[in-house]
């Protein structure tokens, strides 16, 4: 009868048994299991952590489906010999050749764990300098807008030049844009909103297909696509409450106002095109023409997607934003007739069914939080994983596809995680997990 006490108990390595839900008290990276927490299914795993060397071995009695094996004492008081309890069975004695294989495959499971590490390392490094780049791209957009009217040449200079470093730039990566486009920090105000869109307009763009020279032409347009707003009334620009009949008449004329403003930029056609339609829908619902399918822009139906999810997820009050997961799913199932598909496919594709940053139930009870997309098992993503009994140790992170067995079973409001956990799962923290070396303790 398993011991049902909540607190953890430990045990010496001869009293591991199957059934016992054990605690690996040890960097993530120097054990071949996926997690750190677990319960012992088969022998074999047995005989792995009897080679780690702890001395002893935490484990949770009521998470356990049996009892830790009876070290029996001689009347010397030396050890004798183990008792097995009903349904338990000590490892069996492995063969030579059976001892090289599974010590093989050990190895090739830590090398496969130093090697995501590496990875999320690299990609925190990026995820930290494009979050400054983007900061002060922010900001001259910022100073353009200012100088529209006084040197509009200048303004167009920069704003090409702009563009044509983002074509390049490590934010063209779907996990780091998607970071960016969701990190609050980032601000919510119209210049957010139109680095934003320009962003994932151009990863868009790239997913789909487009030229290097197509992709600078969405990203100039998609740069300006709301400045008509500047000439808005701030109180519509930001009011929380539905807007009036007349009140949605001034909001949609910002489309033509932006044209305005652009013509005297001289941005390409393909580009103004952009500006006007960004709000046309294919089902004939937008403005400011109504325009229906092909009567719009292929550029302006791509901008005109990135436009829409930014604004679910970064509206006007921050308290009303939605995760990236939450924002995707909304455009399906409350708006798919309006966009164009290959523009929603490419967001999908992008994004994942999980978007990073999205908080997850796995299988197995353990939180995870997706840090990136499997693109060709959109299923099956790349999640940090919270492990209470593991934070002062190298963090989990876990690539689903290569655990079998192991699914999502539902995401997760960030508002509901406990504090501690909020914490474990914020970007400045797992950036600095990253960067830890492997080997720390």
């Amino acid at each position: 009868m398993p011991n049902n006490s909540s607190r953890d108990s430990y045990i010496s390595p001869d009293q591991l048994c199957v059934g016992l839900y054990v605690h690996l008290d040890l960097n993530w990276t120097k054990h071949p299991f996926s997690f750190s927490s677990f319960k012992i299914e088969k022998p074999d795993q047995i005989a792995i952590i009897k080679k780690l060397g702890l001395q002893k071995i935490r484990y949770t009695p009521h998470k356990s489906e049996s009892d830790p094996l009876e070290i029996v004492k001689n009347p010397s008081g030396s050890t004798d010999k183990v008792s097995v309890p009903t349904g338990a069975a000590p490892a069996p004695a492995q063969d030579e050749l059976h001892s090289e294989i599974g010590a093989s495959k050990e190895r090739s499971t830590v090398n496969e764990k130093l090697r995501l590490i590496d990875r999320m390392s690299k990609q925190a490094e990026k995820i930290i300098e494009c979050e400054r780049e983007f900061l002060v791209l922010i900001r001259a957009l910022k100073l353009m807008w200012q100088n529209l009217f006084s040197n509009p040449e200048s303004v167009t200079e920069q704003a090409t030049q702009m563009v044509e470093g983002l074509a390049t730039s490590a934010m063209m990566e779907s996990e780091i844009a998607i970071h960016l486009m969701v990190d609050k920090k980032n601000g919510t105000d119209i210049y957010s909103h139109a680095m934003n869109v320009t962003v994932l307009s151009m990863l868009l763009a790239k997913e789909m297909g487009y030229s290097f020279k197509d992709i600078q032409l969405i990203g100039l347009g998609a740069l300006f696509h709301d400045v008509g707003c500047s000439e808005l009334p701030r109180k519509i620009k930001e009011k929380e409450e539905p807007l009036t009949a007349m009140e949605k008449d001034i909001l949609q004329q910002h489309c033509r106002k932006g044209i305005e403003i652009c013509n005297k930029l001289e941005l390409p056609y393909e580009s103004l095109q952009i500006v006007l339609q960004h709000h046309e829908r294919v089902d004939g619902s937008g403005y400011p023409d109504k325009l229906v399918d092909k009567q719009i822009s292929p550029f302006a139906k791509i901008v005109a997607v990135a436009d829409a999810f930014d604004e679910i997820c970064n509206p006007t009050n921050p308290a009303h934003g939605h995760s990236a997961h939450e924002s995707l799913s909304i455009i399906y199932a409350q708006q798919r007739s309006k966009f164009d598909a290959k523009s929603l496919t490419a967001l999908v594709h992008c994004l994942g069914v999980y978007p990073p940053g999205t908080i997850v139930m796995l299988s197995n009870g353990f939180l995870g939080l997706v840090v990136a997309v499997n693109t060709k098992r959109p299923l099956k993503p790349t999640v940090l994983v919270y492990d209470a009994a593991n934070i002062k140790n190298q963090p989990i992170v876990i690539n689903i596809e290569s655990e079998v067995g192991l699914t999502i079973t539902k995401t997760i409001n960030p508002n509901q995680l406990a504090p501690e956990i909020f914490d474990y799962f914020s970007p400045g923290k797992r950036a600095s997990y990253y960067l830890k070396a492997p080997d720390s303790q």
